[in-house]
């Protein structure tokens, strides 16, 4: 099993990767290999819609989403962390998981996500949930915790005081490996569920 982890901070060790690092030791425990890719301090332009990854199946900027998609495709699971700023995450993050996810286009389907959120007080589930729709328009299951996935700090480190927050990791971490483990003994039983092919349908004629 391996899980890739993209840090949506600017600060390699601030509250976000506090909470990265509280997942990491679960999955040591159970056997998960880990990869942190840190995004948050990178210059990853957003997307232009040029469409050109399509013909190539890659994104026309060859840059961290480019070098990541590879790692993306390997994982079992997926966890996009990010703190947050006003209510949503951090704009390099979803710059980054705009193209990430466009331009990768191999089958996404019952790969496990988690997003994890940190932040001094205030919007920590608008940026949740908008992290959450990466995974649930790209047949991703969403692996669930105690609480939303969350975690307080205002200053560097202070992540690690939040004893309520770092036991909403460790239990995310568990249900995610639970639900690795459970979903490749069913691909090996049963398969992947039967994909339809996409009906697009626009509302402006």
């Amino acid at each position: 099993m391996k899980v890739l982890m993209l840090n949506g901070s600017p600060h390699m060790e601030g509250n976000t990767a506090i909470a990265l690092h509280e997942m990491e030791k679960v999955f040591a425990a159970e056997g998960v290999e880990t990869k942190i890719v840190q995004v948050g301090s990178q210059a990853v332009r957003g997307c232009i819609a040029c469409g050109s990854c399509m013909e190539k199946g890659r994104c026309v900027f060859d840059d961290l989403v480019n070098e990541t998609a590879p790692e993306f495709e390997a994982c079992d699971g997926l966890v996009i962390a990010s703190p947050v700023y006003y209510a949503s995450a951090n704009a390099t993050l979803v710059a980054f998981l705009d193209r990430l996810f466009y331009s990768t286009h191999f089958d996404k389907s019952m790969k496990v996500g988690a997003s994890v959120v940190a932040a001094r007080r205030g919007g920590l589930s608008a940026a949740f949930d908008e992290l959450n729709k990466f995974f649930t328009v790209s047949n991703m299951p969403v692996a669930p915790s105690q609480y939303w996935n969350s975690i307080h700090g205002r200053a560097q480190g202070e992540a690690s005081q939040d004893a309520e927050g770092l036991q909403t990791m460790r239990t995310l971490a568990r249900n995610m490996t639970f639900l690795m483990k459970s979903i490749a003994l069913g691909k090996d039983k049963y398969g992947l569920p039967e994909r339809e092919a996409a009906q697009r349908t626009s509302f402006i004629r």
